[in-house]
């Protein structure tokens, strides 16, 4: 399975783009799996617009690719969800900022994930540092999420609005055969997401390239 489950449209304050070219560049670089997941503070109270918008283009484009309707969640104040704010119709959200200084979550994300009412990914965090920061084993800090059902996003984003930076956490992960064990051993589940912003920056063989190598070492992909 080629999956690239985390990209952006001019739904979010950051992107730009149609959300029909992004599914066409996907197509074109022969994406199978392709998730949407605009900011959930840059679609604000167009959430059902937004909604119904990426059902009738999964339906649309149902013979040529399968479409995820999907939102990311931002955990940092004013960027936070809501306490009335309703996501539990999408197919899957993307939780940000979990690790960072202020964050509305941190650790408290398993019983967050459980009330937000849908598939729950943590986007681009370093779960494994994270773990560490907090004197906690990482194979029992990633068992936890995978007893939740939570999986894990490996962000291959290189483009111009994150100035061409990698993420360390993929990076060290592709290189620690120590890392990939505790991810087998965990039975945590693994998302790939470009985080694409600007079509012309989209590059599917980064995607590609990670799905082929999570699969040469048997770490599963999440399962829609």
């Amino acid at each position: 399975m080629v999956m690239d489950i985390h990209s952006h449209t001019y739904y979010s304050n950051c992107g730009a783009d149609d959300p029909r070219v992004i599914i066409e560049n996907a197509i074109s670089g022969g994406i199978e799996l392709f998730g949407i997941t605009d900011h959930n503070h840059g679609i604000g109270g167009r959430k059902k617009e937004y909604f119904d918008l990426l059902t009738s283009l999964r339906d649309e484009y149902a013979d040529r690719i399968r479409i995820l309707r999907g939102i990311e969640i931002a955990t940092l104040v004013p960027f936070d969800l809501a306490r009335n704010e309703d996501v539990s119709m999408f197919d899957y959200c993307l939780v940000e900022h979990i690790d960072r200084p202020g964050t509305t979550v941190g650790m408290k994300i398993f019983d967050y994930a459980h009330h937000l009412g849908c598939r729950v990914g943590i986007a681009h965090t370093d779960l494994i540092g994270m773990a560490e920061a907090n004197d906690i084993s990482p194979l029992l800090f990633l068992r936890r999420f995978a007893a939740a059902g939570i999986f894990w996003e490996m962000n291959v984003n290189y483009d111009s609005v994150h100035s061409w930076q990698e993420h360390d956490y993929v990076l060290r992960f592709c290189n620690s055969p120590r890392e990939q064990e505790l991810v087998r051993k965990s039975g945590i589940k693994i998302s790939v997401g470009f985080d694409g912003h600007r079509s012309e920056d989209y590059s599917p063989e980064r995607v590609k390239k990670m799905c082929r190598f999570l699969e040469s070492r048997d770490i599963p992909l999440v399962q829609f």
